[in-house]
């Protein structure tokens, strides 16, 4: 009886300890996914990017739209005579799934001339979208998830952080939502002064956008839209029309915009 005592203790004693190793080992796991941010834009070239503007090829970066100036990442348009429906892209080097992505950014000057009324002040970082290397010449967006970057007009309300879906639909509250834009609850911001948007991005379960810290817009289930063309042929290649992960862009719309920070936090995978 004694003997067997000593051995039940024994037992508990590895059992408990064999546990408690693998939450450490889960915890230290745990770190090195959920770990420091990612300096997306190092603040001095633009490596680790490439530009995709629409009627070019991939890599040609046209009339100089994407360059590095005092620190900023600038999408700029005084080379331009017209905007002429060039709307560009400009990619990371690679795709993510889990994660946080943080930008700030701000308009400046004014539109370029024959850029869309739409296109005021208006931008966005892309997610989940596909490789530049699937669009064509001629492709003004990637399928993909945008987070909408919008600024005010000095009086009318605009919410910025929104939502759009070019190839893409989502779903929000178990309905799958198939209109192209959503407005988020954010405040309008006027001006140039600098605003951080931060996009916590799980997968294909959930993804949320914030605005210092609070949540303006929330949605799961982003997926190609077998609607579009497009979109058709990437769920034919991959076999799949849910998006998990993507490559990450920011728009060149016709309106200057800066990018002070760009950058990335992983997270565990679930």
């Amino acid at each position: 009886m004694f003997r067997s005592s000593l051995l039940t203790l024994s037992f508990l004693a590895l059992a408990t300890a064999s546990l408690a190793f693998a939450q450490e080992a889960k915890k230290d796991e745990a770190k090195k996914d959920d770990g420091e941010w990612i300096q997306l834009f190092n603040g001095k070239n633009l490596d680790g990017w490439t530009p995709k503007i629409r009627y070019h090829e991939l890599g040609e970066n046209w009339n100089d739209t994407f360059r590095v100036e005092d620190g900023l990442l600038k999408v700029g348009y005084d080379k331009y005579d017209k905007f002429n429906e060039t709307f560009g892209h400009l990619f990371y080097k690679e795709s993510f799934s889990y994660y946080v992505l943080r930008v700030e950014y701000r308009f400046v000057g004014k539109q370029c001339e024959g850029g869309p009324g739409w296109a005021i002040r208006n931008s966005g970082a892309m997610i989940h979208g596909e490789k530049p290397e699937t669009m064509t010449k001629d492709q003004d967006f990637p399928a993909s998830i945008e987070v909408q970057l919008l600024g005010g007009n000095g009086k009318d309300p605009r919410t910025t952080a929104n939502l759009c879906t070019p190839g893409t639909n989502v779903v929000m509250k178990g309905e799958l939502i198939t209109r192209h834009c959503t407005n988020s609850t954010s405040k309008t911001y006027h001006g140039e002064d600098w605003v951080t948007v931060e996009i916590t991005v799980r997968g294909n379960q959930v993804i949320q956008h914030k605005i210092d810290g609070a949540s303006v817009l929330t949605y799961n289930e982003p997926q190609l839209d077998e609607r579009d063309a497009h979109a058709k042929d990437l769920i034919a290649k991959a076999g799949n029309k849910m998006l998990s992960g993507g490559t990450i862009s920011l728009q060149s719309e016709s309106h200057p915009v800066e990018f002070r920070k760009v950058e990335l936090k992983k997270l565990a995978v679930e």
